[in-house]
């Protein structure tokens, strides 16, 4: 079977914040931000952080060590310009270079849909996170007709790209000692958020 292809934002990077996509992340960012519960301290990852517009706002709600990646050059180009002083890295999320249970939080928002392999990604936030960290995944939420005609699109036209509900998505990390805690809506987003367990 070929690779998937994904979507592809290069094109799209300089422009992202002020066009339709970026004002549309508007209402997903306001959810993460009012949702992530922080201390000072905290080391913080943005996994799939586009132009840096997550951590930008939550950094201004404490003093946090923040990190991003992504794996697409341009948009961490204008990442690096929002925040110049955060640890901004070119990488996949299912694989990435920092130590075993470094970061208290995890965030994906809008980016978990995107991400090719799922369970990957959810071992890798696993081994991330400090035992009893959080992982918040911020990502649209359609009704189950309008899920199954977008993800059965997606996968006839051979793009990396699927959508869950909010159950879905914590059932999707619990193999891999993953908690969920709380879901928040509003209109068509959502943001599940989960424990990691401390193992006994």
């Amino acid at each position: 079977m070929s690779k998937k292809k994904d979507f592809k934002f290069d094109k799209r990077a300089d422009k992202y914040d002020e066009e339709f996509e970026g004002k549309l992340s508007e209402k997903f960012y306001n959810l993460v931000t009012e949702n992530v519960i922080l201390s000072d301290g905290f080391n913080v990852l943005d996994a799939g952080c586009g132009t840096g517009t997550v951590l930008r706002r939550l950094s201004e709600k404490c003093e946090i060590n923040c990190f991003e990646i992504d794996v697409e050059e341009k948009m961490l180009a204008q990442a690096h310009k929002k925040c110049p002083d955060m640890d901004i890295r070119l990488c996949s999320c299912d694989k990435t270079p920092f130590n075993d249970g470094y970061f208290d939080v995890i965030v994906a928002c809008m980016a978990y849909h995107h991400f090719p392999d799922k369970d990957k990604f959810a071992a890798e936030a696993a081994r991330l996170l400090k035992p009893n960290g959080t992982l918040y995944i911020a990502d649209p939420k359609f009704p189950l007709p309008v899920r199954k005609l977008m993800n059965t699109a997606l996968s006839i036209h051979n793009v990396a790209g699927e959508f869950f509900s909010a159950d879905e998505i914590s059932a999707n990390f619990a193999p891999y000692g993953f908690e969920k805690t709380s879901t928040k809506s509003n209109a068509y987003t959502q943001i599940v958020i989960m424990s990691r367990k401390a193992m006994v």
